[in-house]
């Protein structure tokens, strides 16, 4: 559920403009909640199962067929208990306000209706969401899913969805991701039989940019000729060029900070360093960087990030579950199961 609700009432006022059907946006917005609920139910019980799955991902005509799979968290807007309490309260003086104004038939329509469950507020107002991805080499075959669990919840529906893409068969299983340990620790226990872990060279980049802005200078000519050199050293000669790098460069410096920086990207690559052998991953023909699961955080978070939306967390669920069907082309299958389930 939002808090502000208008978009339910532009979409209520557009239905009733094109389709000449007339809905109230409370309304509405109850059926699309329930739509999601049933999304995510048809997910996790395998009754609607990707297009796709290994066979259809073949690197070259007569080459291995390859699965690279992605995961990420993102920051979804909640709304908070607090916030609900105050909301509920200033709703009561116009409800006793609208209850005088009805006849007692209505009133009597309206305890018998059975009200729909309540969901208890966040205890902060974002909460982050995790996402994982199972895409191609070339992008045509994709697959996404999120949760509003934590990251065992999410191990627990990557392992379901690689059941269904048949990701064990595949010759190649590579995984791209941030350095995240939790990301990390959920492969190794969900998906052991990935041949190889990458860590997202933009993400690494990042890193390595706010390092050489810190010791050279915000924007400056020496921070950008730091920042290529250590990048090209890792994608040329990998992790071990680049650790010999950084570790030359903290000896040359002398503020506490600088120093502090230049240890904490040498730790950061060190603990990463079997994720970071780009020149072997180039040559295999592997990516490097994480494209369609950053493409995911966004599409599947787009109707969740609204200007002044706030949601209860089952229903932002449900609502990302929704457009991960109509992202990965679900969408016509999803309807055709419940247009079968009602017949």
């Amino acid at each position: 559920m939002t808090v502000t609700g208008p978009s339910f009432r532009k979409s209520a006022e557009n239905l009733e403009r094109l389709g000449q059907i007339k809905v109230s946006s409370t309304r509405l917005r109850l059926i699309v909640e329930n739509e999601g609920r049933q999304a995510i139910y048809c997910r996790d019980k395998k009754l609607i199962t990707p297009e796709w799955d290994v066979s259809d991902c073949t690197t070259s005509v007569n080459g291995p067929t390859r699965i690279m799979v992605g995961s990420d968290g993102v920051m979804v807007p909640l709304i908070t208990q607090s916030e609900k309490r105050k909301r509920r309260k200033n709703r009561r003086p116009r409800r006793r306000q609208k209850a005088k104004s009805q006849t007692d038939t209505v009133r009597k329509r309206r305890r018998r209706t059975k009200k729909p469950k309540r969901c208890r507020g966040a205890d902060n107002p974002y909460k982050e969401f995790k996402i994982a991805t199972f895409y191609s080499q070339d992008h045509q075959c994709q697959h996404a899913v999120g949760t509003a669990g934590n990251h065992r919840a999410l191990g627990r529906l990557m392992r379901r969805e690689a059941t269904k893409l048949r990701l064990d068969k595949a010759d190649e299983k590579i995984s791209i991701s941030d350095g995240a340990k939790w990301i990390r620790k959920q492969f190794q226990i969900h998906l052991s039989m990935l041949d190889a872990m990458i860590l997202d060279y933009y993400h690494l980049s990042e890193h390595v940019a706010k390092v050489a802005n810190v010791c050279f200078g915000q924007g400056g000519d020496k921070a950008e000729q730091w920042r290529t050199k250590t990048l090209s050293a890792v994608c040329e000669d990998g992790p071990a060029a680049m650790l010999v790098l950084i570790n030359q460069t903290r000896k040359t410096v002398r503020a506490k900070t600088k120093r502090e920086e230049l240890r904490k990207l040498e730790q950061y690559v060190a603990e990463r360093a079997e994720m970071l052998d780009y020149p072997a991953f180039r040559e295999q023909g592997f990516d490097i960087g994480s494209g369609p699961t950053e493409a995911f955080c966004k599409t599947l978070t787009a109707r969740l990030k609204g200007s002044g939306m706030r949601w209860d967390s089952p229903n932002a669920e449900g609502m990302m579950a929704l457009a991960a069907l109509d992202q990965t082309r679900q969408w016509n299958a999803y309807w055709t199961l419940q247009n079968t389930l009602a017949a």
